[in-house]
């Protein structure tokens, strides 16, 4: 899944927000500062390429060592999950400040942000080599996406408390550049649809993004997500068995796209996640946008 070259206009893919569209609150996401903190538990953006290498090294424990993804034959020899997109990308990352020493080695968690126009100014997004999200923002050119991708939180932290910093940092960067839509992929574990038959049927049944969202995988990658009759899905069940981060997204209110794609690099099933700021319960928008603003008024 690697996409176009990196060689266009990589100038143009680190700009700021393009001019005429709100800025939203710039003091919400600055240079590094830290946007939530939960006891020892603080969460920010990478402030350097050190802590980007950092973040790499944590995604390669989790999706290499402890899961088992298989490395791409062009892959670095130093234990690090990397890709074009990473020079892309801003990396939100979640410390640990009671572990001795400097802060690349307190990092705990870590969520890649990939905003529109940098990815057009690139040759796209990641998903787009799995699913059509090219003519999903085509319909929608008014509106600023923005790509979800390598979630990832170290073993002993995947508690509620570090997703919740996670989400409390893209809430905060969502504000910061006016994003409108969220999308990205989320992952099943494995590479047979058919072992999470129920949760996917209720995702294909209930949960699919319809009309103008309306997003499929690619027609060489497409598997069937509708895998049992509605009738016979039973809807706790089928939550009960999704992975913890598709469940949070359902929460949130997103809908996903139609029919998943195997990625056998990764040993995964993969579904794509559309949630448009709007769409998000008021429930958490109330929660993640009082705790940020809260954060940023006392955060001296």
């Amino acid at each position: 899944m690697q996409g176009a070259s990196l060689d266009r206009n990589i100038a143009a893919a680190n700009a700021g927000p393009p001019s005429g569209r709100p800025a939203g609150r710039p003091d919400l996401v600055d240079a590094g500062g830290v946007l939530g903190r939960l006891g020892t538990l603080e969460v920010r953006l990478a402030r350097d390429e050190r802590e980007v290498a950092a973040a790499q090294r944590v995604r390669y424990d989790v999706f290499y060592a402890e899961l088992g993804a298989r490395m791409p034959e062009n892959a670095t020899t130093d234990r690090r999950d990397a890709d074009r997109f990473d020079a892309l990308c801003d990396h939100l990352l979640v410390f640990d400040t009671a572990i001795a020493g400097p802060a690349e080695r307190q990092i705990v968690g870590t969520y890649r942000l990939l905003r529109q126009e940098k990815a057009e100014a690139a040759g796209g997004f990641y998903s787009d080599e799995e699913f059509g999200l090219e003519a999903l923002i085509a319909r929608h050119p008014g509106r600023r996406f923005l790509e979800l991708g390598r979630s990832c939180v170290v073993r002993e932290y995947r508690t509620k408390r570090t997703v919740e910093l996670l989400w409390q940092g893209i809430w905060a960067y969502c504000r910061r550049y006016a994003i409108d839509v969220m999308t990205g992929c989320a992952s099943f574990p494995g590479t047979v649809p058919a072992a999470h038959a129920e949760a996917l049927s209720f995702l294909a049944h209930f949960c699919r993004a319809e009309g103008a969202w309306a997003v499929s995988a690619l027609p060489h990658r497409f598997r069937s997500m509708d895998l049992m009759p509605a009738e016979a899905v039973r809807p706790r069940a089928a939550v009960s068995a999704m992975p913890p981060l598709v469940k949070g997204y359902l929460r949130l209110g997103a809908r996903f796209g139609e029919g998943c794609v195997v990625d056998r690099d990764f040993g995964t099933t993969d579904v794509f996640v559309v949630l448009p700021i709007d769409a998000i319960a008021e429930r958490y928008l109330n929660y993640y946008g009082g705790e940020t603003q809260r954060f940023a008024v006392n955060r001296a």
